[in-house]
């Protein structure tokens, strides 16, 4: 089953969209991955939302990707009496360790790293920034802040402060609980909220130990400041626009993502553009206009996914949002002026030889125009890099190993088809041209680039491309047709061979 786009979708499942017929459907309207959110799923039902996923994959003969959410450190004020109390412009406001019921002068923060952190003109933001404070003094039991805008302060509302870089790691013991448990169910990418700096990355690689990719969440200014850090040491990026807009001014937001697409883009490695996409279809069935202008936004700088939360997770319309983003990516890859945009950073391949490869098949793909080109791929490292160029047509990704199909799942242009390792390099250019051939990807006379690794089955061997021309039976030209049984019968020659002749 192959997809009419490039851009992949994310979809966040949740009470809308948790029952097995939903899933399938949405499925079929075009997610490519599914998004579990550790911060609103209990691990029980983690696992049972992951089963039906893998189900419908197996059903479908699909590779599709999970991605499991941690929750991150998120800070939280204490709890206030009554559950409300309205704050004024201009008043003296502490945060303090006494647990008591908060008032309207001061509250309970149960995080340490705070008090050692904050300076005098650092801000709080509270409630998603709807309470806005300004730091005046840091006592080693309180934080005194004055009130910039004023509003209802409820219990146990979410505290953000942009300025502070705070001594603390982006996994909380709920989340190293969580890890383990996204790990267990097979999660094909982990994403870390809270990031602050590259660190911060390394150790939580140093927990998951390869059983999986990280999936670095940006929302932080912190992370901004170290921005080229975190991209050489995450596996792939999500402009968590959400969060972001509320730390950072809204109007960098925009910036801010095509900086960070260029970055992951220029890497090699995935990126997701998330948040408020299709925000209104949570009620609505359908967009405003200035969302599918969002959404084509993303599409166009190359994004390697698009990413619903509420839409599907707690929408009335979550087929709908999928079938939404769907018709989107496709009217605007079809646009005369996508491939320029999309190609407008000049990309400089890394001095590897898998670099060298990549860049070599797409010269060729451009010089000879091929219909398709085949990546043999045990680790998804050769797929990558070789949809880093993003070509103007479709890469599929060959591999034995299960896992390494589900991750690519969410990689730009990738169709990610399972096989096994081919035996010697004539085998290699029978099994590619076949799948091209019965996959729907190339048709009789077309011509594939195939690239792969001598020793065959050896991981990150990428060292050898090969053109390839189909004939009518879908074999390479030049090839014995009784070389490939089909259905474990041995096709007949059929007259009037369609292969190109001295090509």
């Amino acid at each position: 089953m192959r997809r009419n786009r490039r851009v992949k979708i994310v979809a966040t499942l949740g009470p809308a969209s948790s029952a097995p017929e939903t899933i399938e459907r949405i499925f079929f309207a075009g997610a490519d991955v599914f998004r579990i959110n550790m911060s609103h799923s209990s691990r029980e039902a983690a696992r049972s939302l992951a089963g039906i996923v893998r189900e419908v994959g197996a059903k479908h003969r699909h590779p599709i990707g999970i991605l499991c959410d941690l929750q991150g450190p998120k800070l939280r004020v204490g709890d206030v009496h009554g559950g409300r109390v309205f704050l004024n412009e201009g008043a003296i406001f502490r945060f303090d360790r006494n647990p008591d019921l908060g008032t309207a002068d001061r509250v309970f923060l149960p995080h340490s790293a705070i008090f050692e952190a904050a300076e005098p003109g650092h801000r709080l933001l509270i409630d998603d920034g709807k309470i806005r404070m300004r730091v005046l003094e840091r006592r080693p039991d309180a934080v005194v802040a004055e009130v910039v805008t004023g509003g209802a302060l409820a219990s146990r509302k979410g505290l953000s402060l942009p300025d502070t870089l705070l001594a603390i790691g982006p996994l909380t013991e709920k989340d190293r609980t969580d890890l383990d448990w996204g790990l267990d169910i097979g999660a094909d990418w982990i994403a870390l909220s809270y990031v602050q700096r590259a660190d911060d990355i390394i150790e939580a690689k140093r927990l998951i130990d390869g059983r999986s990719a990280v999936m670095v969440k940006i929302e932080k200014p912190s992370a901004i400041e170290d921005i080229d850090g975190i991209i050489s040491a995450g596996d792939g990026f999500m402009v968590a626009r959400g969060d972001l807009g509320v730390e950072m001014p809204i109007e960098r937001v925009p910036g801010l993502q095509k900086q960070i697409t260029r970055k992951a883009r220029s890497a090699g490695k995935p990126i997701i553009v998330a948040t408020q996409m299709l925000e209104s279809m949570t009620s609505s069935p359908m967009p405003t206009r200035a969302e599918v202008s969002d959404v084509a936004t993303a599409v166009f700088d190359g994004a390697d996914a698009v990413m619903l939360s509420a839409e599907s997770a707690i929408g009335q319309f979550p087929v709908e949002a999928i079938q939404m983003m769907d018709r989107i990516a496709i009217e605007v890859e079809s646009d005369p002026s996508y491939d320029t945009l999309v190609h407008a950073t000049q990309l400089v391949p890394q001095p590897t030889g898998a670099d060298a490869i990549a860049a070599a098949a797409h010269a060729i793909a451009g010089t000879v125009n091929v219909a398709a080109i085949l990546c043999y791929t045990a680790t998804g490292s050769t797929a990558l890099r070789v949809a880093r160029e993003r070509p103007n047509l479709p890469v599929i990704g060959l591999t034995p190993v299960v896992r390494t199909a589900q991750r690519l799942a969410l990689v730009w242009g990738l169709q990610a088809v399972l096989t096994s390792d081919p035996e010697d390099l004539s085998d290699m250019v029978r099994k590619a041209c076949r799948i091209a051939f019965d996959e729907g990807f190339v048709r009789p006379g077309d011509s594939v680039v195939i690239t792969c690794g001598v020793p065959l089955g050896s991981p990150g061997t990428t060292n050898m491309i090969r053109l390839a021309f189909v004939d009518e039976l879908g074999l390479p030209d030049g090839h014995s047709p009784d070389a490939l049984p089909v259905d474990g019968k041995v096709p007949a020659r059929r007259p009037g061979k369609l292969s190109i002749p001295g090509r």
